[in-house]
């Protein structure tokens, strides 16, 4: 098995956006906030349906990414992967282009997306734990995220909407 992350390997570059998950501390958050940065800067120079279709593009591309680097890895979900949260991140924020009406409630949704997915893909409550436990894989490195993403992206738009 070779050194993980060697980001020379232009794959570990990419599962480590970088070198992003090599930060010593909270690197799933590091790569969660380039990733929620990143979709705010694009979100205001491409339209809703190309970020969709850009955020199903990234979420194949995580899977695709995550099934090479993890083959020889014992530890199938290590910390320095990230590309992970980039797709968690971008599919807990796609409800903001369609449902934030003003610029103060797209501030709100944005931060309250990212709060909300750091917590479900920190805390892991079920299924995300089943998932996390059960699937290891490429597949499931990034599947637990997305479920996460789906949590937050559903309470941060009910809060958007019912009490923002």
């Amino acid at each position: 098995m070779q050194k993980f992350p060697n980001l020379k390997d232009p794959y570990h570059f990419l599962a480590t956006l970088g070198g992003l998950g090599l930060s010593p501390i909270g690197p799933g958050t590091v790569g969660s906030i380039f990733g929620w940065f990143i979709f705010i800067v694009l979100s205001h120079f491409i339209s809703a349906i190309a970020l969709v279709i850009l955020t199903t593009f990234i979420i194949i591309f995580s899977v695709f990414i995550s099934s090479i680097v993890t083959k020889d890895l014992i530890e199938k979900d290590h910390k320095s992967i990230v590309i992970d949260e980039l797709a968690g991140i971008w599919v807990a924020m796609i409800p903001v282009i369609f449902i934030a009406s003003s610029q103060y409630e797209r501030s709100i949704y944005a931060l309250l997306a990212l709060t909300m997915f750091r917590i479900f893909d920190i805390s892991k409550p079920f299924p995300i734990s089943y998932i996390d436990k059960n699937f290891k894989n490429g597949f499931g490195v990034v599947l637990d995220d997305l479920i996460a993403a789906i949590f937050a992206a559903i309470f941060a738009s009910l809060i958007t909407i019912y009490l923002i």
